[in-house]
């Protein structure tokens, strides 16, 4: 199922130019296949070679099998990674990164390395913002 995306209705604008909305939808969805966090996760696991799923599944802990069987099934749907299968009982599955997924990794690996650097900045952020909207909440709720 491919995700669904709000239909742009006029030019959006890029690093250097304005795209079309045609464009700016293709890019969209580009960006929201690499940007989503299991795919980036993923792609940054398979950096160090083919992995099986339950190896992938192992090393990112928190994700479901149907997540990442989605996460997986996108990817190569996309042309990042493909998916070996050697027949055995039961058959073993395997997943590596193509030229394309080798090629993303720089990026991704670098937004990757900054959430890793800011997650703290960011948590904090959040923590502010929910006592912000609990005293807010609190306030409303006594007048």
């Amino acid at each position: 199922m491919a995700p669904r995306h709000p239909k742009v209705t006029g030019p959006c604008t890029a690093v250097f130019d304005v795209l079309p909305p045609a464009e700016c939808e293709s890019v969209g969805a580009v960006l929201s296949r690499v940007g989503d966090k299991w795919s980036i996760l993923v792609i940054y696991l398979l950096s160090g070679g083919p992995m099986r799923f339950s190896e992938l599944k192992r090393r990112i802990g928190s994700i479901s099998q149907k997540v990442l069987t989605s996460t997986l099934r996108g990817l190569e749907r996309d042309g990042y990674l493909v998916r070996h299968v050697t027949p055995a009982s039961p058959p073993q599955v395997s997943y590596e990164l193509t030229s394309l997924g080798r090629d993303v990794l720089a990026p991704v690996t670098a937004l990757a390395m900054w959430a890793f650097g800011r997650r703290h900045e960011v948590e904090a952020s959040r923590k502010a913002f929910d006592r912000r909207a609990a005293r807010i909440a609190g306030s409303a709720a006594d007048a």
